[in-house]
């Protein structure tokens, strides 16, 4: 808990309670649903609750901001960001029905009214949203291919519309890829490193692969 207060200083009360709850709630629900590796477990804040507020970094989403989560999974980056942004709407999609329901518990346990948890494959969703993220769902270029038709045109947040995968290594080829089938330029693209923000270990080769779609 105390790597979030490193890197976010201005967290309020009920944020804070909010991401001290998380290791009790998500270590009750992984020993009935494997939705963190157990090795993980121990490393919940730093591998995936710091990992999903690195979008944070990057983009501090105005309200009433509408963000996309793609094969949330246990809830990451989902539930992290919908903490650290009350005022954005968050919908977290996952085909796996019980990975749902824990996101769903979670959402209910801490009261997140702004998160919004859907068993469904993102395709199938039919609201608008301005970003639409995930981490390690596919490739950047079929991940633009399933969300492209989902992102506003118009903007609310000084980043202007578009994506935001997490990845890890060498994404030269799947940016390359992307380029080439969806016609983009190389301006539209941006790569973070994610450890230019946190100083940790773990962060060495994580990215996130910004695209204007």
């Amino acid at each position: 808990m105390t790597i979030i207060q490193k890197y976010f200083v201005e967290l309020t009360t009920l944020q804070l309670q909010r991401f001290e709850r998380l290791r009790e709630l998500y270590s009750v629900w992984n020993e009935r649903i494997n939705v963190v590796s157990r090795k993980d477990i121990e490393h919940l804040y730093s591998r995936h609750v710091l990992h999903s507020l690195a979008l944070a970094k990057i983009v501090s989403f105005a309200p009433g901001t509408r963000l996309l989560d793609v094969g949330t999974g246990g809830g990451f980056p989902a539930i992290p960001l919908a903490i650290m942004f009350p005022d954005m709407h968050v919908t977290a999609t996952d085909s796996v029905g019980k990975k749902i329901k824990v996101v769903e518990n979670i959402a209910r346990e801490l009261e997140l009214d702004n998160l919004e948890p859907l068993n469904a494959r993102a395709e199938t969703v039919a609201s608008k949203f301005d970003f639409a993220t995930g981490r390690a769902v596919t490739n950047l270029s079929d991940f633009i291919a399933l969300t492209r038709n989902r992102i506003k045109h118009a903007c609310r947040n000084a980043l202007p519309n578009g994506v935001l995968c997490f990845k890890g290594g060498d994404t030269d080829e799947e940016i390359h890829a992307a380029i080439t089938r969806h016609s983009l330029s190389p301006k539209q693209i941006v790569v973070h490193e994610i450890s230019d923000f946190f100083e940790e270990d773990f962060f060495a080769e994580k990215k996130i692969v910004y695209i204007q779609t």
